[in-house]
């Protein structure tokens, strides 16, 4: 794996190839199943409401979400194309972002691949990229704001203005599609202040004045812009005078008591994949399938272990990019201990697990002299273990319907 990975000096070509893996992937056997799968029943259904413009459906979420869904649907048709193509560009952009973002932490090519490889391969992109739900859109964006913010670090004062005022926009986005992205507002002004008392020369021509300034009316303006096809409903339409009072309703919605569900998990297992969920089970296309949304062990446990390693280097060296890959974990994962839900799922897990292929990657790079030869042996078991799962993280076609137990290796996981 040395010899394959050596060659990738240049950052374009090398996120050009992973790019082109990942779409080709996301896409293979998209349609199957010919039916809707897990929230899709929810998400799909509105959609095709917003698209007719008829009035407001599902209203706990904003609408940028099932606005891509319908702009799927009115590309590709009413069907599983249509349903879920977008999906699969909002997974490739979310492998693309995670490699900007670390090439920008080390300057490194192979520790960029090795992130977005990683990526690819926690099984919890794959699933969300070939589904119609609002995960891996709000995901995308998030992702694509922290490498933008990144970018905008370096270069002349008008290039990080701009740079910075683009990943607010995306940031607004984010939350145009669920709220769970909001946190990370607060996290892009509290690292700004922190980094840029660091090194004044990050972020030329911004100060904490103006990069609140613009980050709060960037992101607010893309987050409100989100809303202007509710202004058009045939029924119930958006009037200026109840966009607030609407917010308020949405914010009731989230934080309402739920019932119990069978597949509700507490957020302190979620890192160690303690309830992962069945989207799909049963005999679809003329085969019992499966889709199993869970992360791929070794990415889940062992960026446990990278994350607890940068943050301990951070704090004896005080190394930036150690600090910065486990500040994003813990910070992606911290604040479900106090969002305000009845229920938990394991897929609210999916954005800061997303975090672990940066910490990773991180830890690779930073002790690979240390490492030898054992990181590549476990980026091998990481890959194996996706060729592995595969089947039923893509709804392939299984033996029978006690298959499952092939891959249950836990009690939780039925």
């Amino acid at each position: 794996m040395r010899r394959l990975l050596a060659p990738l000096h240049r950052p374009v070509p090398a996120l050009l190839a992973l790019l082109v893996a990942a779409q080709a992937l996301f896409c293979w056997r998209l349609t199957t199943p010919h039916m809707l799968v897990f929230d899709e029943i929810h998400y799909v259904p509105a959609a095709r409401t917003l698209l007719a413009l008829e009035g407001p459906v599902n209203i706990e979420h904003p609408l940028l979400g099932k606005a891509l869904i319908a702009l799927g649907i009115l590309l590709f048709g009413d069907g599983p194309l249509g349903w879920r193509a977008l999906s699969t560009l909002a997974g490739t952009a979310i492998v693309g972002g995670v490699f900007g973002i670390v090439w920008l932490m080390t300057r490194r090519t192979r520790a960029a691949a090795i992130a977005g490889g990683l990526t690819l391969v926690d099984f919890m992109v794959l699933v969300q990229a070939r589904i119609a739900m609002l995960d891996g859109f709000m995901a995308a964006f998030v992702v694509l704001a922290v490498a933008t913010m990144g970018w905008a670090m370096r270069g002349s004062p008008a290039q990080s203005r701009w740079r910075w005022t683009l990943g607010a926009v995306l940031l607004g986005l984010a939350i145009g599609v669920k709220w769970a992205a909001v946190p990370y507002l607060g996290y892009a002004a509290i690292g700004f202040v922190l980094m840029k008392r660091g090194d004044s020369t990050r972020w030329p021509g911004l100060r904490w004045w103006s990069a609140w300034g613009l980050l709060g009316l960037a992101a607010g303006s893309a987050y409100l812009a989100t809303f202007a096809p509710a202004f058009f409903y045939a029924r119930e339409p958006m009037t200026l005078a109840n966009l607030l009072p609407f917010q308020l309703e949405m914010y009731a919605r989230q934080t309402q008591v739920l019932p119990p569900h069978h597949y509700q998990s507490s957020w302190w297992s979620w890192p160690v994949i303690g309830r992962p969920i069945w989207y799909f089970y049963q005999v679809a296309d003329g085969a019992q399938r499966g889709i199993f949304l869970l992360g791929n062990p070794a990415v889940m446990w062992g960026g446990l272990v990278a994350v607890a390693v940068c943050a301990l280097g951070w704090l004896r060296t005080r190394e930036v990019r150690l600090g910065f890959a486990a500040a994003l974990w813990i910070g992606g994962f911290a604040v479900w201990a106090i969002i305000p839900k009845s229920l938990g799922f394991y897929y609210y897990y999916f954005l800061p697990a997303i975090w672990l292929s940066v910490a990773l990657a991180v830890a690779i790079d930073r002790w690979r002299a240390w490492l030898r030869d054992w990181d590549e042996a476990y980026l091998v078991a990481a890959v194996c273990l996706f060729f592995y799962f595969y089947p039923i993280l893509t709804a392939g076609a299984l033996a029978g319907p006690r298959s499952f137990l092939r891959w249950t290796w836990f009690t939780d996981w039925r």
